[in-house]
């Protein structure tokens, strides 16, 4: 998963007894996801294109050498992140206009990202919306990665829906693969009462995923493509 860059309708969980106003910019929040990244809700195209120019922010909030590619004439920007990024400055991440983040919960059935309860609380506390994510492994139990992710991630009224990556190719069967990631993206709907976002790149979807899953919204990493088509 990688930042990125697109308009969207994202669905919020319900905040009571505030204005509905105060949280209508989350309906944007994928404008920002990847480089080349398209956002389709039921499988729907895009119907219309806009050509990017890339600003470069040079992520000093990040340890190593990190680089967050930014999209110029966008007003809202998010990353995603994990572990791999390593100690995240995240006030100094919110000083660059970052407005929203997805944070890696856990991984399979076992592995929990090792950085998340640290990231979760200092992301929101620098006031920065957030979603966490959950990497699927095949050929394990959907309904196991999905009590781990419910296990790790205490969602409330604000924060963005889960997201479920599914993308790692070594898998014996697929119609197994589809099973294990309907359940899970069911039994995360049914805790959470939010629709969980399918994440996935455009070839793993377009081989093993299209048409299976046009009940949830659609995360499509697209990468080095500026036009979807």
């Amino acid at each position: 998963m990688s930042p990125s860059t697109t308009p969207a309708h994202l669905p919020v969980l319900p905040r009571p007894r505030r204005p509905w106003r105060r949280w209508a910019l989350a309906a944007l929040l994928l404008a920002l996801l990847g480089t080349g990244t398209v956002y389709y809700r039921h499988q729907r195209q895009l119907n219309r294109y806009v050509r990017h120019t890339w600003a470069t922010l040079t992520s000093r909030y990040l340890t190593g050498h990190e680089k967050t590619p930014l999209l110029a004439g966008y007003s809202v920007h998010g990353i995603d992140v994990s572990a791999y990024q390593g100690t995240i400055d995240w006030p100094e991440v919110a000083r660059h206009r970052v407005r929203f983040a997805f944070i890696k919960a856990s991984e399979g059935a076992t592995l929990r990202d090792a950085r998340f309860a640290r990231n979760w609380e200092q992301a929101r506390a620098a006031g920065i919306l957030s979603g966490a994510y959950h990497y699927f492994q095949p050929n394990r139990d959907g309904a196991v990665q999905a009590a781990l992710f419910i296990k790790l991630v205490p969602l409330a009224p604000g924060d963005l829906p889960p997201v479920l990556d599914v993308e790692a190719t070594r898998f014996h069967d697929v119609a197994e693969l589809r099973r294990e990631v309907r359940q899970w993206l069911e039994l995360v709907q049914a805790h959470y009462g939010v629709q969980p976002i399918l994440y996935s790149n455009y070839g793993f979807y377009r081989h093993y995923l299209a048409g299976h899953f046009d009940d949830f919204p659609l995360w499509l990493a697209h990468y080095e493509v500026a036009r979807p088509t």
